[in-house]
């Protein structure tokens, strides 16, 4: 009864620590979303905490209408999900080359593409301003598709090279006496096999694209190309700073991860366990 009692409490004073932790960490965004309903006088003002005393709805309508960030949230979606699955795509074949397959360079290879994970991305700037300068894809899509999906794909392959490592070598044995090629192999037998891998990847990478900033304020001049991130800095005026709609912005620019979250946070949960057991 006096243990049924300690672990009672201990549970009690466990499910409290948790909801405070959850309302700490859920009341930025609650107050994001109140801030994009107020005028400056309230959010420099006195109620910077507390409800809207008149909900200003004008801020949506003036992100969606009096700016162009509409046209840059779909801008961003575009240079993510490109990103997404070419780096995802070319990151598994690589990762699979140099674990499953014998060739003499293979380490080699491997050691090359981690070493992108000691390099700075700030210390790549000029470097790729020069050569998209010298190509000319400044201002263009492929400044920022090809500069994401190179960075993303280092970390994509030190998370899929220890799954592809885990994998019994039997399974592909049995697909090649099966009839299977090379590429039947990787597509139809092993792919499917690091899925939760691939969710992770991806989960990382649409997160590092959607909010990176320096890369799109510097290689993309044109407002019809920008992403949402450097239309919101954008909206800061040169004497006068209307945060509301600053605020709508990063609403709208929230909501995708807030649903990708949603979306794909069982199958995170599964990824971390099954590291874990290949660990």
């Amino acid at each position: 009864m006096i243990l049924t009692r300690k672990w009672n409490s201990t549970h009690l004073v466990l499910q409290l620590f948790l909801v405070v932790f959850a309302i700490i960490q859920f009341y930025p965004l609650l107050w994001l979303v109140l801030t994009s309903f107020k005028s400056n006088i309230e959010i420099t003002g006195s109620n910077v905490m507390g409800l809207p005393s008149t909900w200003k709805f004008e801020n949506y309508r003036y992100v969606f209408v009096g700016s162009k960030l509409g046209r840059n949230f779909v801008n961003s979606l575009f240079y993510t999900g490109i990103t997404v699955i070419a780096s995802g795509l070319l990151a598994a074949m690589v990762s699979y080359a140099v674990t499953r397959m014998r060739w003499k360079l293979s380490k080699i290879v491997l050691v090359l593409f981690m070493s992108g994970l000691m390099i700075p991305v700030h210390a790549t700037l000029l470097p790729l301003f020069l050569i998209l300068k010298q190509t000319h894809l400044l201002n263009t899509p492929w400044a920022l598709i090809i500069p994401y999906t190179v960075n993303a794909i280092p970390t994509s392959m030190f998370i899929m090279v220890g799954f592809f490592s885990g994998l019994p070598r039997e399974l592909e044995e049995a697909s090649v006496v099966d009839g299977c090629n090379i590429y039947q192999v990787f597509f139809r037998i092993m792919l499917p096999l690091i899925k939760p891998a691939l969710v992770s990847v991806s989960i990382f990478t649409f997160l590092a694209a959607w909010n990176e900033l320096m890369f799109a304020s510097t290689f993309i001049n044109n407002t019809n190309l920008m992403t949402i991130t450097v239309a919101i800095n954008s909206l800061r005026g040169l004497h006068m700073t209307e945060y509301g709609p600053i605020a709508a912005g990063m609403v709208i620019a929230t909501i995708p991860t807030i649903l990708l979250y949603i979306f794909l946070s069982e199958q995170v949960q599964k990824s971390i366990v099954a590291g874990a057991i290949k660990g």
